[in-house]
């Protein structure tokens, strides 16, 4: 069985060889410790860590993922120095004070300001960088189609395009509080900006699926925190639900193979799990572990849905005796139930020790099977 064979076969809850082997991601930091600690250059082509290979293949369409795709960007610039600090505008339009010479994943910036505050900002500044016909958005798609193809073909890989799910991009318009605020004073502003998600998901996959069909969609949501969803139920239904399954609908029409929605946000989800599966969803990830998300309860609660993540990023850096005990806890059950993959709950921080994770790859590998 190869990679893409085994991913398949996952998402299909079929027999596997063993469970897909892979990462959610490193931190840059986590990366810099382990080298400190003996970690080669060379670690991925010795493949130190019994990843699988690659199992996607891209179209070379930018839809967004943390930020909404726009063409062009804004002028990314330093707005004031303020000593240790400074505030720049970043490619998203924002404002937001960073620390000198730090990463985003040490540290969370202060936004100060969004593009879009009305209607006017949104239709003078904003929506023209996300024209659907927009002959730059298609730059590259013949050939990393052609290719996505060929992969697909002779490895079994499936191919895949991220979008920015709506939440994420409407708070990335906005702001978290100015947004929450616009669902009720302006929620003619929030429809027309996810008219133009819809037009551009739409326009963007009808020219994708012309040339090659997809295995998945993959939304960047993080539409959760630690205690719930960050939206109620009613607003998510409103401003989101619809726009989410007409894109869904209309892209799973254009083809015959069956075409898988993934669904990517942190904090505590179950809540929402109910409504992404009316949207479509299949597959779903990180599950936070701090966030009170337990894979092996939400696996039985839910059991046609694919889990990917759930291994708290805390117990890595807590040492054997504390992955084990976890490992135990959620390996055996869901090897036996299948649609699983097992990945950090997040990012890999840099307080977890090398040793601590080659501890954890090598029982994951003696488990999962």
């Amino acid at each position: 069985m190869n990679a893409g064979q085994r991913l398949r076969a996952t998402y299909q809850f079929k027999p596997l060889d063993h469970l897909v082997r892979k990462e959610f991601h490193f931190w840059d930091e986590t990366i810099a410790r382990w080298k400190q600690e003996g970690l080669s250059e060379d670690y991925q082509q010795k493949n130190l860590f019994h990843f699988d290979p690659g199992t996607g293949a891209g179209t070379g369409v930018n839809l967004g993922w943390m930020d909404p795709p726009f063409l062009p960007v804004f002028e990314c610039k330093k707005i004031k120095d303020e000593g240790a600090t400074e505030v720049i505008q970043d490619g998203a339009g924002r404002w937001q004070r960073i620390f000198k010479g730090q990463s985003g994943y040490t540290f969370m910036p202060d936004f100060i300001k969004h593009p879009v505050t009305c209607l006017k900002d949104w239709e003078e500044a904003v929506a023209p960088r996300l024209d659907p016909e927009s002959p730059a958005r298609y730059g590259e798609l013949a050939a990393a189609c052609a290719k996505a193809a060929r992969l697909a073909r002779e490895e079994d890989r499936m191919v895949g395009q991220p979008v920015i799910g709506g939440y994420m991009y409407l708070r990335s318009l906005m702001g978290p509080e100015e947004l929450l605020v616009a669902f009720y004073d302006q929620p003619e502003l929030i429809h027309a900006m996810m008219r133009r998600w819809v037009e551009l998901a739409n326009a963007a996959l009808t020219r994708i699926q012309a040339h090659v069909e997809l295995d998945q969609i993959s939304l960047g949501e993080d539409i959760c925190y630690n205690h719930g969803p960050l939206i109620s139920p009613d607003m998510i239904r409103e401003f989101l639900l619809p726009y989410y399954q007409e894109v869904v609908r209309g892209a799973r029409a254009r083809q015959k193979r069956r075409l898988y929605l993934f669904v990517d946000s942190d904090g505590w989800v179950e809540p929402i799990i109910p409504l992404y599966v009316e949207a479509g969803m299949d597959v779903m990830t990180p599950f936070e572990v701090a966030s009170g998300c337990d894979v092996v309860e939400i696996g039985r609660n839910w059991p046609n849905l694919v889990i990917e993540g759930g291994i708290d990023k805390r117990v890595l850096a807590a040492g054997p005796e504390a992955i084990e005990r976890h490992l135990q806890h959620i390996l055996p059950a869901v090897v036996k139930r299948g649609g699983y993959i097992p990945t950090c709950d997040h990012g890999v921080p840099n307080d977890v020790s090398l040793e601590n994770y080659l501890y954890y790859r090598r029982r994951v590998c003696e488990m999962d099977h």
